[in-house]
Formats: structure tokens, C-alpha cells, sequence
């Protein structure tokens, strides 16, 4: 693809009361929601570009806006299902996985064997793990809600103490 072809993807980046949030969007639908690195945020990006081969850009976007209003309805708890398109950019398998994780109530939580049952492949639990930490639009799609079988808060990209927040704060709120 030459690079006057590259997508054009929207973003955008806000705070929320467990970090900066960053986010992308084509016009369809949202591709990527992660939380910004404190450590290389330039990297992070560059990253996110290559991963979607895409051109980033400030132009509004009406599912980033929705997607803002959205996310602070569900930090304060108001919120227990989001209603935003989501695009994803993955193997079938994980396309498969992460269709799943959208099938998990807020304030309820599946293991990873639980979720490999969920989508017929009742051996790939560590399969399973993988795709749920390649997850590229993190809280709208619930991979913190994924724990491990004997209830262990196992792995999270946005790390640990985000994931113990939005399990306690859906807990409290269902």
C-alpha cells in the first residue's frame, strides 16, 4: 500500500481516573483504545501506526466523541454496556476471541478456560490468553473481565491496578 493509501485514522487522547486514555477511529468504527505509556508515549505511537498502517490525524470523529462520553458514563458508573462500533484488525482466531469478550456481563468475570469453552475450542485456554492480551480496544471490549481459573487477576496490558479498578468499580455498580 503506498502511503498516500494509508488509512486515515482518527485520534484522540483524554483522562480518565485510572490514566490517559488514547484512541482510534475510522470513520466505520473505533480500532484501538489503550491507555498511554508513561514510559515512551512516542513509541507507543509509532507502534499503533505500524500495527494499523495507517495515517494518524486530529479530525473529528463522531465515534471518538461518542466513545469520550461514553467511557466517563462508565467511570462513574452509570454506564454497563457500551454502544460503539468496533473495527478489528486480527486473525480469525482472535477476531473470534475478542467477539466473545463482548459477551461477558459487566460485573461478572470468565476464566480463560471458560472462554475458550465460550468459543468452542475447549483446549486453547492459553491461546485464549494470548488473544485476549493482543485485545486492541481495551474496556469497551472487557478483557479485564478474563481472570485466571482459580480467580487469580492474571495479566492485563493496561496493567494490574487498572484492572482491580474496573472489576471493583463494576462490582459496586451491579
Amino acid at each position: 500500500m503506498a502511503s498516500n493509501d494509508k488509512k486515515k485514522i482518527s485520534i484522540s487522547q483524554f483522562s480518565s481516573p485510572i490514566g490517559t486514555i488514547i484512541t482510534g477511529a475510522l470513520p466505520e468504527g473505533v480500532v484501538f483504545l489503550e491507555f498511554l505509556s508513561e514510559d515512551n508515549p512516542d513509541a507507543q505511537w509509532e507502534r499503533l501506526k505500524k500495527k494499523f498502517d495507517g495515517e494518524f490525524t486530529e479530525d473529528k470523529n463522531k465515534h471518538l466523541e461518542n466513545l469520550k462520553e461514553q467511557l466517563a458514563l462508565y467511570f462513574e458508573g452509570k454506564l454497563k454496556k457500551f454502544d460503539i462500533p468496533v473495527i478489528f484488525f486480527g486473525t480469525e482466531f482472535q477476531k473470534k476471541v475478542w467477539n466473545e469478550l463482548l459477551s461477558i456481563d459487566y460485573g461478572k468475570t470468565r476464566s480463560y478456560g471458560e472462554q475458550a469453552r465460550a468459543i468452542g475450542k475447549p483446549k486453547a485456554a492459553r491461546a485464549i490468553g494470548g488473544a485476549v492480551g493482543d485485545n486492541p480496544i481495551s474496556i469497551v471490549v472487557p478483557c479485564h473481565r478474563v481472570i485466571g481459573s482459580d480467580g487469580s487477576l492474571t495479566g492485563f496490558g493496561g496493567g494490574i491496578p487498572r484492572k482491580i479498578f474496573m472489576l471493583d468499580l463494576e462490582k459496586k455498580y451491579s
